[in-house]
């Protein structure tokens, strides 16, 4: 006999389908893939605007690819764009026929006990430890921190991307939890085309940072790393800002000619900036399970990370990993793969076969269902 199938709420994410961040990639892949399984899925957008600008808004209608989406009530200012969005979301799924409330995020989390109150199963994910991202004030980070709380005490299942997230869900709270990571999907490459129309880029004539224009991506390690190597390459960081304008302006004032601003992007240049970059790089500080290196990889790209463990978890031994937050490493890594593309080749080589067969999204569809059922 056939299970039956299940009602599932999301929320925690801004906007679904979308591109804002690793959240809203993971939302979207989990609940369509759920969706095309029968299962009924809502997931609570949030109402305002895409956080790279207007131009990026979409307006897809009541359901996509079989998901129901529901905009929320949402106060559209820094630091209660999320909190109120999560409040209306928590009340709406508490009063639904909802089997299962999946919360993405800590900050979302804070709302955990309404949907629990209303004897929903209440299942968290910790995309990571969000508290301790630099973006946030002392208030902003408090509540973040009281939303990781908040899973601890009342989710019936939290899941964690990392073991190290996993680890200190362990030691710091006592509470085990359950490692699922992220998916990745096989893409089709692009040969480059309108990243040549638009800022003259061709196959292997650029390295590549693709991600949040924040802090803690160490973008500045690798702005000040560029300035000394000595390449006729050029330097492309791709992405939009997340309350960071200034952040961004400062960027742009350390960098030299030979880097290239994209801002925020989508669809076919995306595709052709992972094409056809030379090398990745994610120099990050901070990290929960980083979905554009899972893609830079999935693209068969040489990839250069900090060795985080969230990173060095992900690339094993098929990327070439540097100290965070050192400089003159990353210059001298930088120069060495400039200088030796035979070097680059052999990790190119491994990479997309490694990260696909190591990371699946239908198998983590599997996992995340059996979590509801069990």
């Amino acid at each position: 006999m056939a299970e039956r199938k299940l009602k599932i709420a999301m929320f925690g994410h801004k906007r679904m389908p979308s591109r804002e961040g690793g959240i809203e990639i993971v939302v979207k892949e989990l609940a369509t893939r759920m969706a095309k399984r029968g299962h009924r899925v809502i997931c609570y957008n949030r109402k305002g605007h895409h956080v790279s600008g207007n131009e990026y808004d979409e307006n897809v209608g009541q359901y996509y690819k079989g998901v129901k989406l529901i905009p929320v009530w949402t106060v559209e200012k820094r630091g209660l764009a999320a909190a109120t969005s999560s409040l209306s979301a928590a009340v709406h799924a508490a009063f639904s026929s909802a089997d299962v409330v999946h919360i993405h995020a800590e900050g979302p989390a804070a709302m955990c006990l309404i949907p629990k109150l209303a004897r929903k199963k209440v299942v968290v994910t910790i995309h990571g430890l969000d508290w301790q991202r630099a973006k946030w004030g002392g208030a902003a980070s408090k509540y973040i921190r009281f939303g990781e709380k908040q899973a601890v005490r009342h989710a019936d299942k939290i899941i964690v991307l990392s073991r190290s997230v996993q680890e200190y869900f362990r030691q710091e709270y006592g509470r085990e939890t359950v490692y699922i990571p992220n998916g990745v999907r096989k893409p089709e490459a692009r040969e480059a085309e309108l990243i040549t129309e638009k800022w003259g880029l061709k196959k292997d004539s650029y390295y590549l940072f693709l991600g949040r224009i924040v802090p803690e991506k160490g973008i500045r390690y690798l702005v000040e790393a560029w300035k000394d190597v000595q390449t006729d390459k050029k330097l492309v960081i791709a992405g939009g800002s997340s309350d960071t304008d200034t952040f961004v302006d400062e960027l742009r004032s350390m960098s030299g000619e030979n880097v290239i601003f994209t801002g925020f992007q989508q669809g076919q240049v995306l595709e052709e900036l992972y094409s056809n970059t030379y090398v990745y790089v994610l120099p990050s500080d901070l990290e929960g399970m980083p979905l554009s290196l899972l893609e830079a990889m999935s693209y068969g790209n040489c990839c250069v990370v900090s060795d985080i463990p969230e990173c060095v978890e992900v690339v094993e031994d098929k990327a070439v990993v540097f100290p965070k937050g050192n400089v003159e490493k990353l210059t001298r890594v930088l120069q060495q793969l400039n200088d030796d593309p035979d070097l680059v080749s052999r990790y190119k080589t491994t990479a997309a076969r490694f990260i696909i067969r190591k990371y699946n999204w239908d198998d983590v569809v599997d996992k995340t269902i059996a979590l509801y059922r069990g």
